[in-house]
């Protein structure tokens, strides 16, 4: 199968390595485990040879891909209807309504992907059938085990009676897999000895607090940082936000992300990060994988990580495909290194002073109106550059969303946009328009 015309839409001209060996084994009349680092195009990895499996001519669910999160639910989806192909493919999630999940099932699609909770509940409601599903993706198994989904998983795989194929997937070992997966005659595909270059490019470094509040230190550090994108990952979703409210009052522009924001705002966090209208991204480990996130240049461990697993996953968002990265471990005076860190990483001083970061040459604008109104990319650039009298290299990322729009544009232009463009339409419609906080 001739891949070339699908990598163009993705500006790639070869797959890697992994990907290579995936789109091989997949096809084959196998299970496949593949392991591999995070930012290593695992995703690309097995929906590429997928397609080699999809018929055509079949009316229900094939393809079924369970997730542990529905941020990646929404990666997988938008990366599949990237690739450009003929097929249908749905996400379902929580935190949404299920209404629009049970409209879209009706003409069931091709490739379905969602968290194990959504999918089991449209299983029960019937407004799922899963007798036509010959392939399952499980990716980031162990994460979803991890996060208590077993039960569901199980009872979405039992009713997939025409199951064929089952592949795993994960960055790092997966050390058991149950037995109601039905795993049988696998293929192996770890590629985590063959990124230790990966590892090679992550600088490991301790910062001691000494004397000082944690807190106090952190700020000092991200000072020294500066404007590098960074992530800060805690235990808790208590002390991110005890952080982000620190940061508040010291007016550095952040997002914060943790499980317990509404859909939309940890939606909104992740793209002001990938617009560069912050640079910092307060954490617990939700946000170690399975998300779109661009390149990160500094992981800072505010809490130790408390396995080495956990360590991996948050190296894992620096020194990705190669770049390189930095991952800072904050540690006071009764903190030790976990032992299965191997290599004593190089002890660094904090500043005297507190140094603000940068501020970020970008801000968002939120346009409460989407995919679901008609409204495109196209629309919104020519609504600000044509009524809003902004030059093209005064807008930056764009996205739009089923509901809302977000689109970055210079810090110094955003105030006399929005002054210009309050009272104009879309498409016809008035839309409100404002700075997203």
């Amino acid at each position: 199968m001739d891949y070339s015309s699908i990598l163009s839409n993705f500006n790639i001209t070869e797959l890697n390595e992994m990907q290579q060996k995936c789109i091989l084994a997949i096809p084959q009349p196998n299970d496949v485990i593949l392991i591999s680092p995070t930012g290593s195009g695992k995703t690309l990895g097995f929906l590429l040879p997928i397609l080699q499996l999809l018929k055509e001519e079949h009316s229900g669910v094939q393809v079924l891909i369970l997730v542990p999160s529905r941020e990646l639910s929404i990666q997988i989806e938008k990366v599949f209807k990237q690739m450009n192909t003929n097929y249908k493919v749905n996400s379902c999630y929580g935190g949404h309504s299920v209404r629009i999940e049970e409209n879209n099932l009706i003409i069931p699609p091709s490739v379905l992907v969602g968290t194990p909770g959504r999918i089991a509940q449209h299983v029960q409601q019937k407004s799922l059938d899963l007798k036509q599903v010959h392939s399952l993706v499980l990716d980031e198994f162990d994460k979803s085990l991890e996060l208590g989904f077993k039960a569901e998983m199980e009872y979405i795989i039992k009713h997939c009676k025409q199951l064929k194929k089952r592949i795993l997937t994960s960055a790092t070992s997966i050390n058991e897999i149950p037995a109601f997966v039905g795993l049988k005659n696998s293929v192996n595909i770890n590629f985590t000895n063959e990124h230790d270059e990966l590892k090679s490019a992550l600088v490991l470094k301790i910062v001691k607090t000494e004397s000082i509040d944690k807190v106090k230190a952190l700020m000092l550090l991200l000072g020294s940082i500066n404007t590098k994108p960074c992530i800060v990952f805690c235990n808790h979703r208590e002390a991110v936000n005890r952080i982000s409210d620190q940061l508040y009052s010291y007016n550095i522009a952040h997002s914060f992300y943790h499980g317990g924001l509404e859909q939309i705002d940890r939606e909104k966090a992740l793209i002001k990060l990938r617009n560069g209208s912050v640079t910092i991204l307060i954490t617990t480990d939700l946000a170690s994988r399975g998300l779109d996130i661009p390149e990160i240049e500094a992981i800072i461990h505010y809490h130790l990580p408390p396995t080495e697993e956990i360590m991996i996953h948050r190296n894992g968002r620096t020194a990705r495909m190669n770049a390189k990265g930095t991952a800072y471990f904050l540690m006071d005076t009764k903190d030790y290194l976990p032992p299965f860190i191997d290599s004593k990483p190089e002890e660094v001083s904090l500043p005297k002073r507190q140094i603000m970061p940068d501020a970020s040459v970008w801000k968002t604008l939120y346009i409460a109106a989407g995919k679901k109104d008609k409204i495109s990319k196209m629309d919104i650039v020519g609504m600000l550059c044509q009524k809003g009298q902004l030059q093209k290299d005064d807008l930056g990322k764009i996205e739009v969303l089923d509901h809302s729009a977000y689109a970055a544009i210079k810090a110094s232009k955003i105030e006399k946009t929005i002054q210009l463009v309050r009272t104009e339409k879309i498409k016809n419609k008035r839309v409100k328009m404002e700075i997203a906080t």
